[in-house]
């Protein structure tokens, strides 16, 4: 029995050669060898269950954001995670990793349930934003997160409290490890209905004025600077844009703005003109573009600022 054939056999609805830019916000990425859409969380326990029996390497895709795929594709198993149950009782929502940030803003919304409202127009998924604790307008994944269910290295399904979920800027025990989450079950509070609505939603319009939604992208490409990491001379620099975000940073686009990046273009990849922190598509850009582009700006920060920007997105080899 061949590869396949075997994969068949044990997850049926697995598909061969399918565009990974199909699946992705930046709409860059070649095929995926295989394919498979795990809509239940034992559809995706059996699909990593069945990858590791056959040494094929596999990635867990969610919403698609915050990604860049290779131009070559990806060689094993790609695991799309659409499993979207969620259940809210009293002040507690219960989601799976596939529910969309935005359905959970909404639904809690309109039962007067606040914590959520800063994800206002956050793209992506639960499990993408718990794993790398997602965070706009001060407010992080982490802050409502009570535990977590995930598989560990080893396939074991585990339920990882808030202080075991190891959250810090942009991560997580998730992220650093690579354990694939599941579910994960938040604390809200009662709250004004209309007031937690209008907030999520001024949220929601300041990321259509100000950010290039206009073309394909990942998101922010880098993380904001921690201001206690920087040199004093340079936090002197940009005293008057340190925001709180959740700690004081220096915005990694007030950076890129300052070293005159914007516009920076390779191929049809481009640092945004309306949000330098985003690098669009132009039409038909390569993961090897976005990446040569992200290499220009990192040694131009470097060299003109002595910071060396992280990115945020993930790129899988």
């Amino acid at each position: 029995m061949n590869e396949f054939a075997a994969l068949k056999k044990q997850i049926p609805g697995v598909r061969r050669n399918v565009l990974l830019k199909s699946h992705t916000t930046f709409h860059i990425g070649g095929p995926a060898k295989y394919f498979f859409a795990a809509k239940t969380n034992a559809q995706i326990v059996k699909a990593v269950q069945v990858a590791r029996s056959l040494k094929l390497p596999f990635f867990v895709l969610a919403g698609g954001s915050n990604v860049l795929m290779p131009d070559k594709g990806f060689s094993g198993l790609v695991i799309k995670i659409q499993n979207t149950k969620y259940k809210v009782r009293d002040t507690k929502v219960w989601a799976e990793a596939g529910v969309p940030m935005a359905t959970l803003v909404r639904e809690t919304g309109k039962r007067g349930l606040q914590e959520l409202e800063w994800a206002g127009g956050l793209p992506g998924t639960l499990g993408g934003a718990v794993r790398g604790n997602a965070g706009a307008f001060g407010g992080e994944t982490k802050d409502s997160v009570v535990d977590v269910e995930a598989l560990d290295h080893e396939g074991r399904r585990r339920k990882f409290s808030r202080r075991e979920c190891q959250f810090a800027y942009r991560s997580s025990i998730f992220k650093k490890k690579g354990y694939i989450i599941l579910a994960a079950t938040m604390q809200l509070r009662k709250g004004n209905k209309a007031k937690i609505q209008a907030v999520a939603k001024e949220h929601m319009r300041y990321r259509k004025e100000r950010h290039p939604l206009e073309y394909p992208s990942a998101g922010s490409i880098f993380k904001n600077c921690d201001l206690k990491e920087t040199p004093e001379t340079i936090q002197a620099q940009f005293k008057d844009v340190i925001k709180a975000d959740p700690f004081p940073v220096i915005p990694a686009a007030a950076l890129i703005v300052r070293a005159k990046l914007q516009g920076m273009r390779v191929g049809d990849a481009e640092i945004s003109e309306k949000h330098p922190n985003y690098i669009v598509n132009r039409g038909n850009a390569t993961a090897n573009d976005v990446l040569q582009l992200i290499a220009r700006v990192k040694k131009e920060i470097k060299n003109k600022f002595s910071i060396d920007l992280e990115e945020e997105i993930t790129f899988p080899h």
